[in-house]
């Protein structure tokens, strides 16, 4: 009798272990019941009893089963709106505010060109990375027109809205196989180096395609050379609509950066603009200009010394027009900057013949954005916080065509500038 209450006991409890190993086949688990019952290991009683808990397990199963599939939609649909507001992670937005207080003084003039004035300028950019490999750039900025050199918009109009304008919208493709390699296409910024606004106005973003590459040689010297054109003037001369017959100008640069010695840090480089389709267009004669030939050679360079007690950097550039016929076809510029006690500080003196450079894209503020002109640029700027800074500058001229009835005039410029970037 106590044998087969042993054998019962361990059956069931066998049994009982079976059903609670395999809790995920139902099927299984009510199989195993009814032999358990059919061959008298378990009573009637016993029986019910497991059939009711096998239901509860059941029951608990298929609702932790829900749960989890429950879960994992939720998280399927939180990893696909992820996937959609990706970029949003990888988007920079950049901008500034400058307020200005500007006194232009021209000798000679009939007070159209003297100003005193207060002006504004405020731009914002949005900067993404769509893939590792692409990436996109929109910036809006104010102006008081089209003016491809100025961002600046008058405070007046009695309180009338100021304009904005599209600054830069462009596609960046860097492909992975060639390192710092960069295709540019839409209204983008400079790709080539400047160390002078004699040829180019820094608020001037050109519109086309663009090539930019730098290779470095070894530690302490690298290559870098951009390529690019971009239309000015779509069919400017009237011989059909074939993009051959478009205003365009053709730019190339090569460079090199390289240190000698820790404590030098040298660039020097060469550039060609060249302007296609470019002899009847009035547009490019302007702002003292008397010619609309226009191919530009460029030489430049920058010293950067910072083994001194000040870090000290001389940079210049110097420009021939050869496609023009005038004597008057060269510009050079040469200047100095550093930063003393939290003060930075720029000077450079300038002298640009007639048509040396093209009118329509020089400084807008050195002697009243005209060609045929010489003097001084002085600035100095100190940051009073993180981003915010205050600023001078003085354009100290002379100006052959400022003013239409006097050469050699004075053209003297001040700028008091309140900026802060974010």
């Amino acid at each position: 009798m106590r044998l087969a209450y042993t054998k019962t006991a361990a059956a069931l409890c066998g049994g009982l272990f079976l059903a609670m190993s395999v809790p995920a086949n139902a099927a299984v688990d009510a199989k195993l019941l009814d032999m358990l019952k059919a061959n008298g290991s378990i009573s009637p009683s016993q029986y019910a009893e497991l059939q009711t808990e096998l239901a509860k397990d059941q029951q608990v199963q298929q609702q932790q089963a829900t749960q989890v599939a429950a879960a994992q939609s939720k998280t399927d649909e939180m990893n696909a709106f992820a996937q959609k507001v990706a970029w949003a992670a990888k988007t920079q937005f950049k901008g500034d505010v400058r307020v200005r207080q500007e006194t232009i003084k021209i000798d000679g003039q009939n007070n159209s060109q003297d100003k005193d004035r207060q002006r504004i300028r405020a731009r914002l950019g949005a900067y993404t990375e769509i893939n590792p490999q692409v990436s996109t750039g929109i910036r809006i900025a104010t102006g008081g027109s089209n003016d491809a050199r100025s961002t600046n918009q008058d405070l007046d109009g009695y309180f009338v809205k100021k304009d904005l304008w599209l600054d830069q919208g462009y596609i960046d493709y860097h492909p992975d196989a060639i390192k710092n390699l960069h295709l540019i296409g839409g209204k983008m910024s400079q790709p080539w180096v400047s160390m002078g606004d004699m040829i180019w106005d820094s608020d001037i973003n050109p519109e086309g395609l663009a090539a930019t590459y730098s290779f470095p040689v070894s530690k302490n010297f690298e290559l870098f050379g951009s390529a690019g054109n971009y239309t000015l003037k779509d069919n400017i001369d009237g011989d059909g609509t074939q993009f051959k017959n478009d205003l365009r100008l053709n730019a190339g640069q090569l460079g090199a950066r390289f240190t000698p010695i820790d404590a030098l840090k040298v660039t020097l480089g060469g550039s060609v603009y060249q302007y296609q389709n470019d002899k009847d267009s009035a547009a490019l004669s302007v702002n003292g200009n008397n010619t609309n030939r226009f191919r530009l050679l460029e030489g430049f360079g920058q010293v950067d010394i910072n083994g001194l007690a000040v870090p000290l950097s001389v940079y210049g550039q110097y420009v021939v027009n050869n496609a023009t016929d005038s004597d008057e076809d060269t510009g050079w510029l040469t200047g100095v900057k550093t930063k003393v006690f939290g003060f930075g500080l720029d000077y450079n003196y300038r002298d640009t013949q007639r048509n040396a450079v093209v009118g329509a894209f020089t400084d807008s503020d050195f002697a009243n954005g005209t060609t045929g002109s010489r003097g001084h640029k002085m600035k100095v700027s100190y940051d009073i916080d993180k981003n915010f800074a205050v600023g001078a500058t003085y354009f100290l001229t002379k100006a052959d065509y400022a003013v239409a009835s006097q050469r050699d005039a004075d053209a003297n410029t001040l700028q008091l500038d309140v900026e802060a970037k974010f």
